[in-house]
């Protein structure tokens, strides 16, 4: 397709990129009776979005029937590691009501398959959808945002309302000065491979412990996965692949000159992960940015004519425990959807006539959430070299000098165990003031 069909006033609204946020607040204006347009650069949606492999499907599960959708496995186990340069230490959560539908609401997919599926729900309520096609810049007239423009000849659109669902590299929205550009400190780079087991089947099922549909979760941290920067490594388990991959902040890649590329390989060869992933070829690799700001990086999410959501809006929660972002773009698209449809109701297209959207979010777990951890990732940071480096090796010392088997006591292995973790956090008084910094996570 060089030309773009005749589109200009014919829909109610126009939504830039169909990935979870576009599609769900596509879904969302279609159930209420608009017409919106979705506008995806990709030769189909899902085909330009990267993210680790876990999709959480509550809201998700209102909207549609997921009987049919592409789910890879459902998440029956979640490990969370410590690695040293050479050690792991783990914990491993398999709840048994995991295994019961909807099995927590945590699945992983392949983005490629998952959205164009919800895409094509949106159409089937009413939406249209035009691929290929790359959203260049916003039209405004008397300040007021009333369309796009894209890379197609006479490719100018307009119509009442424009949803941003652009992702975290999020250029459309930034040209406008509808959100400022995030510092360095507030961006993760993440690269991710597909891998596959071409030697037998049943490969994943042995090496992760799994029965029929059940999958794992797999986060670590430590500089055994991103070595000196900020952030950690990933794997999960697809049907027949695994998505394995690292995210660090992007001012640690700058500064330290460590190419995300090496980072994954390094990561992938540590003793802990290479016994999962042998063998293994890759069929995909993909890179991405994330923005991970929190709550005092949202931008304005409402404007004359717009509003922002998903990771345009910055809607990431990321604090080492929790690894969300999926569930939070859908929430928010349906929240705008519902606004402009309001709106449209009531003939206006200004920022005070879609205030719904953002007061609902801040009603919703997401704003909530957001909120809840703002300070975590300043006092992470503050900790890194304790968090990243020094504990895991402590915690992997210290459980290697408390299980030794020689000829000495158990109480004096204890003892021994005990000083290094206590030489590690700053002794008794270090302890408890890390608890105390820290009890807001799980308090």
């Amino acid at each position: 397709m060089t030309e773009t069909p005749n589109y200009d006033g014919k829909f109610d609204a126009i939504v830039v990129g169909a990935g979870l946020a576009g599609s769900a607040a596509a879904l969302s204006m279609a159930k209420r009776g608009l017409s919106p347009l979705v506008i995806e650069r990709g030769t189909s949606p899902g085909t330009k979005n990267v993210f680790g492999g876990v999709l959480y499907t509550p809201t998700i599960r209102e909207l549609v029937d997921l009987d049919d959708a592409p789910l890879e496995r459902y998440v029956a186990e979640k490990r969370f590691s410590m690695l040293s340069e050479a050690d792991e230490t783990a914990l491993s959560l398999r709840p048994g009501e995991w295994h019961d539908e909807p099995h927590n609401d945590s699945f992983t997919v392949l983005r490629g398959e998952f959205d164009e599926w919800f895409a094509e729900r949106a159409v089937d309520a009413g939406a249209t959808l035009l691929t290929e096609t790359t959203v260049t810049g916003l039209l405004r007239e008397n300040g007021r945002i009333v369309g796009v423009g894209t890379d197609r000849p006479d490719g100018r659109i307009r119509a009442p309302y424009v949803v941003l669902a652009e992702g975290g590299n999020s250029l459309v929205t930034e040209r406008a000065d509808l959100k400022e550009r995030e510092s360095r400190d507030h961006v993760a780079v993440a690269v991710k491979e597909v891998l596959e087991f071409p030697a037998r089947e049943g490969v994943i099922e042995d090496r992760f412990r799994l029965t029929d549909d059940a999958g794992a979760a797999y986060n670590y941290f430590g500089e055994g996965a991103v070595g000196e920067a900020f952030g950690g490594g990933f794997l999960y388990t697809n049907d027949d692949t695994v998505s394995v991959g690292v995210a660090y902040r992007l001012s640690d890649a700058a500064a330290s000159g460590q190419r995300p590329e090496e980072t994954l390989n390094r990561f992938k060869s540590h003793p802990a992960v290479a016994p999962l992933v042998r063998d293994a070829r890759t069929v995909e690799y993909s890179a991405k940015t994330i923005p991970e700001g929190g709550i005092e990086s949202v931008p304005d999410l409402v404007h004359d004519g717009a509003v922002l959501v998903g990771d345009t809006a910055g809607l990431v929660l990321n604090n080492g425990v929790h690894l969300e972002g999926t569930n939070m773009a859908v929430e928010s698209g349906v929240h705008a959807g519902a606004a402009i449809a309001t709106a449209a109701r009531q003939g206006r297209t200004d920022a005070a006539a879609l205030s719904g959207y953002p007061s609902a979010l801040s009603r919703s777990f997401v704003v909530e959430n957001l909120e809840r951890y703002a300070w975590l990732q300043e006092a992470a940071v503050a900790d890194r070299e304790l968090l990243f480096a020094e504990l895991p090796r402590a915690v992997a010392d210290a459980g290697a000098e408390y299980f030794r088997m020689d000829r000495d006591s158990k109480e004096r292995h204890a003892d021994r165990a005990r000083e290094r973790l206590l030489d590690a956090v700053g002794g008794y008084t270090g302890a408890a003031k890390l608890a105390a910094r820290y009890r807001k996570v799980i308090a």
